[in-house]
């Protein structure tokens, strides 16, 4: 779904393939022309080996990234949720230390990362399944007469981008979607228990709420990713294009985290809406409760602006934007040092 750091996948702001795609496309800009056909033969073969660990960092990366960010993933989970069985008016502010302070009193240090088991399980098949229909859809669109007799023009690279980009993010977020719902109910439990683990959690899903249970809000998933792709491509590239213009030698890398961070934080922004809605239907009519939201996507947006107003749309935006920038730092470095570490030859 990404092409540019800062763009991720329904509701996050980061994630392997991200890096994945973004530092192969830097990489690419760095290689200068071939002297010869066999030097070129030399790398082409080097690309295509290095495919495999690019994708095996990108996944860890993002994993790894995922794991020391869960405690204000979870956060942000809680905050989302709080209105749906409560009165709007009765509904307290959203306070982090408050409810971080709960969190360990009432179920110790750990449940910080309650569900993030889960959350490393999907990282790897969805960076598998993004990464490949990524690379599918672009060869499917080349074929494409306009498209591909245009390849290295603005226009069709962009075509190359939101199209391509979008479709990936739809597949990849539509095939590892169940484990996503699935994490969101072992994260949203407080003293209630209802799963016991991921297994326990799928059969009981599909026991009570049959296979489509697994899908709930898939819909504002699927609805956010254009949204999400869009706002950070423009986001991100206005502001490294400025950047560049008024700094030509600062550090790429700096300039990438910077603007990575900004257009993430700008895409979350408008993406929370439909991340929020998305929550709330994975969670309703959880563990036997009566359902609160009966309707579609457009319903049940109307019933949470009308029970908690505007402000209700963007309850737990705080941490998530705490988890930004070192979502996005975390990633590059994680990145970076096992793409040297898989690149070196073993040595006997």
């Amino acid at each position: 779904m990404e092409a540019q750091v800062g763009m991720s996948s329904h509701g996050g702001v980061v994630d392997g393939s991200t890096a994945v795609k973004f530092l192969q496309k830097q990489q690419a800009v760095a290689v200068s022309p071939s002297p010869s056909p066999r030097h070129h033969h030399q790398q082409q073969q080097s690309a295509e080996i290095g495919t495999v660990p690019q994708l095996l960092a990108g996944g860890i990366a993002g994993a790894f990234s995922k794991t020391c960010t869960a405690p204000l993933a979870r956060l942000t989970i809680l905050f989302q949720v709080q209105g749906m069985h409560s009165e709007g008016a009765m509904l307290s502010r959203p306070c982090i230390w408050n409810e971080a302070t709960r969190i360990v009193n009432e179920e110790g240090f750990r449940a910080f990362w309650k569900g993030n088991m889960v959350t490393i399980a999907h990282r790897l098949p969805y960076t598998a399944v993004n990464f490949y229909a990524y690379e599918q859809y672009k060869k499917l669109l080349k074929s494409i007469p306009s498209i591909g007799n245009n390849s290295g023009t603005a226009g069709a690279d962009a075509c190359l981008h939101f199209v391509g980009g979008g479709m990936s993010g739809i597949t990849a977020a539509t095939a590892t979607y169940p484990l996503d719902l699935i994490r969101t109910r072992l994260a949203a439990q407080r003293s209630t228990i209802y799963y016991d683990g991921i297994w326990h959690a799928f059969r009981t899903i599909c026991r009570d709420e049959g296979v489509f249970g697994l899908y709930k809000g898939l819909g504002p998933t699927l609805l956010g990713v254009g949204p999400s792709i869009a706002l950070s491509f423009s986001v991100y590239e206005t502001l490294r294009s400025y950047w560049k213009s008024q700094r030509p030698n600062d550090s790429t890398v700096m300039v990438s985290l910077t603007c990575g961070s900004l257009s993430g934080i700008a895409s979350s922004t408008a993406t929370f809406p439909l991340d929020l809605v998305r929550r709330r239907k994975q969670l309703d009519g959880v563990g036997g409760q009566p359902r609160v939201y009966n309707s579609g996507f457009l319903g049940t947006l109307g019933h949470i602006m009308r029970a908690e107003g505007l402000r209700g749309l963007y309850r737990g935006i705080l941490p998530e934007y705490y988890k930004v920038v070192p979502g996005v730092g975390i990633v590059f470095m994680t990145y970076e040092t096992l793409k040297k570490l898989l690149s070196e030859p073993p040595s006997f």
